[in-house]
């Protein structure tokens, strides 16, 4: 509770509107009702009324100060299926296929954070990654000056020897299964521009592989070694301030006597807080593994380089994960453009 501890402070100085399309599952409820109760902003929940009413009895969860709102009778459903119609039209949408295709809340909730009813988007309790992707990628698209949307996990483990002060962003952990350069080095960047803005200190970001500076030849070792000084580029464009190396093993990435042994002049060696995996493969596989073999707090995943702040988040998740990652996307949204420049401008079907 460190870190997440932190970022309810600085949200609750800047409340938030954070919309939970699957209002009918209990632990999205839960975690709704904490982030009213602890002043962080408007939680709106989406789905059928009188089963959000019913589960929210059955928990004894008060519904005072959380919007409910039914996607198949809003008064909004008309103007958001225009709109959807509009985007999709190319794809050959029908008007009467946007109409239903409204009506589910994962699209709906996309369109309310498309037309600044909400200021983040936080969903997949229930569902496939797919079913909360495609309808933010349909809908909220990529921000103006981002070229890649890929997604961060942000870790807290018990012993603060390790990242900053325990705590670790790891990307990417969810969207992209086998990252190009290009693809490499924004995320690389992206997580970092989180992590400067979640923890306001330097990034020390590790690139990571099977290989620590040419101990190993493989092909995918010359992508992580090209993303590196891509991601190195990139953000001096940026004027982000940040620490780039790679080709790292974790170890090394990690543990200060390992990374003198191997990288004694290494800024990041030893002492990185943002892990970049070289693949989906390696980054799923070891978020799941630091979480669960270590206990440790996981909130993700955060989406970035969207043209909004959005979730989308595991299966597995508690309803504090849930928390935890509702107020990330809420700070993030306290200043997206300085994230992303141009961020939140357009309107869907304009």
């Amino acid at each position: 509770m460190r870190f997440i501890g932190t970022v309810i402070e600085k949200l609750q100085r800047h409340p938030k509107r954070i919309v939970f399309p699957e209002g009918t599952e209990p632990r999205v409820l839960q975690a709704a009702r904490q982030f009213y109760s602890l002043r962080l902003g408007v939680p709106i929940l989406l789905g059928d009324r009188g089963q959000i009413k019913q589960l929210a009895a059955d928990l004894n969860v008060p519904l005072d100060g959380i919007r409910i709102i039914n996607p198949a009778d809003s008064e909004d459903a008309e103007n958001f299926a225009h709109r959807f119609e509009v985007l999709r039209r190319s794809k050959g949408m029908k008007s009467h296929e946007a109409y239903e295709i409204m009506k589910l809340p994962n699209y709906y909730g996309a369109m309310m954070l498309a037309m600044h009813q909400a200021d983040g988007f936080v969903s997949g309790t229930s569902q496939i990654s797919g079913s909360v992707l495609r309808p933010l990628f349909q809908i909220i698209k990529v921000a103006p000056q981002a070229a890649t949307a890929a997604s961060c996990q942000v870790m807290e483990v018990e012993d603060t020897r390790f990242g900053e002060n325990g705590v670790l962003f790891m990307g990417d952990c969810g969207v992209i299964p086998d990252p190009t350069v290009d693809q490499l080095a924004d995320i690389a960047v992206s997580t970092a521009q989180l992590s400067r803005q979640m923890l306001g200190i330097r990034p020390r970001v590790a690139l990571l592989s099977f290989s620590t500076k040419g101990s190993a030849t493989h092909p995918s070792i010359g992508k992580v070694q090209a993303a590196t000084a891509l991601a190195q580029q990139k953000a001096q464009q940026q004027n982000l301030e940040a620490d780039f190396d790679g080709e790292l093993q974790v170890d090394a990435a990690l543990i200060p006597e390992i990374a003198v042994r191997k990288l004694p002049e290494s800024k990041v060696a030893g002492h990185a807080n943002v892990l970049i995996f070289p693949d989906l493969n390696s980054g799923n596989i070891a978020s799941k593994l630091v979480r669960h073999i270590s206990r440790a707090n996981a909130y993700g995943q955060i989406m970035l380089g969207l043209d909004r702040p959005a979730a989308d988040v595991s299966r597995g998740s508690s309803a504090h994960d849930i928390l935890g990652v509702a107020a990330i996307v809420g700070v993030q949204s306290i200043n997206y453009n300085l994230l992303y420049p141009g961020a939140g401008e357009r309107l869907p079907g304009e």
